[in-house]
Formats: C-alpha cells, structure tokens, sequence
C-alpha cells in the first residue's frame, strides 16, 4: 500500500501537530498551575495542622492542670464535708437532752449531775464518797439516805427527764 502525501495533507498534519504541541503546552502549564495550588494548599494545611497541633498541646496541658485542681478541690471538698458532719454530730449531740442523766444526791440534795454511769463512778469520791461504794437501788427516800445515785431517763412525750425511787421488794409474808 503506497500512500501518496500531498501538501495539503502534509499541511493538515503540521496543523495537526501543531494543534496537539499547543493542547500538550496548555495541559503542562496547567498543571504547573495546579502543581503550585496544591503546595500553597498544603504548605497552608501544614501550618494549619502544626498551629492546631500546638494548640491541642497547650489544651492538653491546661487540662491536666485543671484536673489536678479539680482533684485538690474535690479531696479539700470531701475534707471539709467530712468535718462538717463531725460538727453537725457535736452540735446535735449538745442540742439533744442526754437520753438518761445520773443524779448524785446527799440527804435529798442534789449535789451534781453526770451524762453517764461512768463519769458518776469517776467523780463520786470527789464528793467524800468511799471508792469502793456499790450502788444499788435506793432503799429509802432521798432526803433519808446519805448519798444516792439516781438515773433520770428522758420522756420525749413529756419533754422532760423522769427519775423514780427503786426500792428494795420487801418479802412476802415474812419469807426471807
């Protein structure tokens, strides 16, 4: 096959490549263009990257610095809480009256009070009273014996301390 070119043909075809240089030419610079967008780009998305970067650095440690006085807080919180209770139970232990009071009593006089059997046995020989002094019930009358110590028990009801005299239960019929 043998192909005759003419110089039309040959015109169209330097036309033709011409055209292609040209479209190659535009593609190239195109892309150069595209090439140099996309650095700016990234070189900006770096920055952007290494500043938020910093930033969640810095975020991260005034975080744990808050959190560690959030910590210091809360176990002063707790502390306080904790001493808080301790006085509300010291202040309603002195509102309250004592549930039962002992009453140290010479001839019928009282002579002192005490919020417990212990602290009576304690202090009674301050008193003149021998030490090693059983306490029983009261056989007689208060104003009839030397010394006596009496429990008074608190009545919510009646808002107010009730003591009673426990005599000795006299034998029935004269058995012993």
């Amino acid at each position: 096959m043998i192909r005759i070119v003419t110089r039309k043909r040959l015109a169209l075809l330097e036309a033709d490549t011409r055209a292609a240089f040209e479209r190659a030419r535009q593609s190239s610079e195109a892309a150069k263009e595209a090439s140099a967008r996309h650095a700016v780009d990234l070189f900006d998305v770096t920055g952007r990257a290494e500043h938020a970067e910093a930033t969640a650095q810095e975020v991260g440690t005034l975080l744990a610095v808050a959190l560690d006085e959030l910590s210091a807080a809360q176990e002063e919180l707790l502390l306080k809480d904790i001493e808080l209770r301790r006085q509300r139970e010291d202040l309603t232990e002195v509102l309250l009256p004592p549930r039962q009071v002992f009453v140290l009593v010479h001839y019928g006089t009282p002579v002192m009070v005490y919020r417990s059997r212990e602290d009576a046995y304690a202090d009674t020989a301050t008193h003149g009273v021998p030490a090693d002094r059983t306490w029983g019930p009261g056989r007689h009358f208060w104003a009839d014996a030397e010394w006596v110590l009496s429990a008074f028990t608190y009545d919510f009801t009646a808002r107010g301390f009730r003591g009673s005299l426990t005599p000795l239960a006299e034998p029935v019929g004269g058995a012993a």
